[in-house]
């Protein structure tokens, strides 16, 4: 059995090598059954905050287990609530047999496992209720996602990079040029101008003048970047390039964009590829204004990964938030240009929808890397699944979070 608990995979792991060897933790002297965390129409007490501390001391969890506890516990609750409304409560029979595999990767009993704890001040009923909370978000997570996440013997392939890596790098220049209703043709026929250009300087005072993209003010220029990074339709035109050529202009949503060759290496390096490519859009109304612009700045200096975009999403229609995990080869042409620009938690706003009436607030999620090494396939399919399905499941923890009512004393 597969938990999805994210603290559950985790702790398993530290549960392979604890020693068990903790002596009983004193309780500190107060009301340990006063709530003191409310989630939604449920509380967390002080007495199960102290439990989860002692369980996760026990299990040599990292980091500050007063923090830790609290959040698990939290999340544990929203788990529950989320399953239980999809009508999933798990008997009684499966959290016995959740707890006897947990205590199986520490090489123990369920029976030696729950002693040990107890010999520390845990109570059963923790451990009972932290799996209980892990296997209600199992079955809740393949119940609701388990029909998107199938993988093709294509993406199988790709994943294990059939292919083989590419050692190939180069350095390009970027000119993306908003191309709203009236304007098409005008900035058509400036893209074919700006197609015959030679010379690097040439290219970046156009860049300069014309770009809407971040990279506008360095004249248009990019720094190194792998061939496999780029987008696929992308590759086969910039190997055609000779340094110092442009490419034809290439059509994207509501823009036009040229990209320039300044320089192409080989390397001894085998570049990484990836299975998938997580990304999230914000769309904001407004197009590429200046307003809408300023507020695309500051929301990029309040928010450090993508599930914060599900709190700023919080009480707008569900539209105006999209999240995917997509193969490479699956992403529209002007969005993986973008990412492949990205780390995680970056953010780009060259790009609109909506014939350029809405402004596309981009942030790169993460990268699943393929894995270049013989194994069995149907293995590693389940992997390739799971991966996505964990993917999934963080998501809709967040969204869920980000729509609780949690109030903390």
């Amino acid at each position: 059995m597969q938990l999805l608990n994210t603290s559950m995979r985790h702790l398993s792991a530290f549960a392979l090598g604890i020693a068990l060897t903790f002596g009983p933790v004193q309780a500190p002297a107060q009301n340990l059954f006063a709530p003191v965390i409310r989630v939604n129409d449920r509380v967390v007490t002080a007495y199960e905050i102290d439990q989860r501390e002692r369980m996760l001391t026990v299990l040599r969890a990292p980091g500050n287990v007063k923090e830790l506890a609290r959040e698990q516990l939290i999340e544990d609750r929203l788990r529950i609530q989320a399953a239980e409304q999809a009508g999933i409560v798990p008997s009684p029979e499966e959290v016995l047999d959740g707890m006897t595999e947990f205590a199986r990767r520490a090489e123990l009993s369920r029976e030696e496992f729950l002693q040990a704890l107890e010999s520390n001040g845990v109570a059963a009923q923790t451990f009972r209720d932290f799996v209980r909370a892990g296997l209600s978000w199992r079955l809740l997570v393949q119940a609701r996602f388990a029909g998107r996440v199938n993988v093709s013997e294509e993406e199988v392939d790709r994943a294990l990079g059939a292919s083989g890596g590419s050692s190939v790098r180069v350095l390009l220049s970027e000119i993306i040029m908003p191309a709203p209703p009236g304007q098409a043709e005008t900035v058509q026929q400036r893209a074919e101008r700006i197609s015959q250009i030679t010379t690097e300087a040439a290219f970046s005072s156009e860049a300069r003048r014309y770009s809407a993209t971040a990279t506008r003010g360095a004249g248009g220029r990019l720094p190194w970047q792998n061939i496999e990074d780029l987008p696929p339709v992308l590759r086969p035109l910039v190997l055609a390039l000779a340094p110092g050529e442009v490419t034809a202009p290439l059509p994207i949503p509501n823009a036009i964009a040229l990209f320039q060759l300044r320089d192409i290496e080989e390397t001894g390096f085998s570049a990484p590829t990836y299975s998938a490519i997580e990304y999230a859009a914000y769309y904001m109304p407004g197009g590429r204004s200046d307003a809408t612009l300023a507020q695309a700045r500051v929301l990029a200096s309040k928010v450090d990964r993508c599930d914060d975009l599900y709190g700023v999403a919080q009480g707008q229609p569900p539209e105006v938030l999209e999240r995917q995990a997509l193969p490479p080869a699956d992403l529209p042409t002007d969005i993986a240009f973008e990412l492949s620009k990205l780390d995680p938690g970056e953010v780009s706003t060259a790009l609109t929808r909506s014939n350029s009436q809405t402004l596309m607030f981009l942030m790169l999620c993460g990268r699943t890397a393929e894995i270049n090494q013989d194994v069995d396939r149907n293995q590693f399919a389940v992997g390739l699944r799971n991966q996505r399905l964990e993917s999934l499941a963080d998501s809709y923890l967040a969204q869920l979070r980000a729509d609780a009512r949690i109030i903390e004393q």
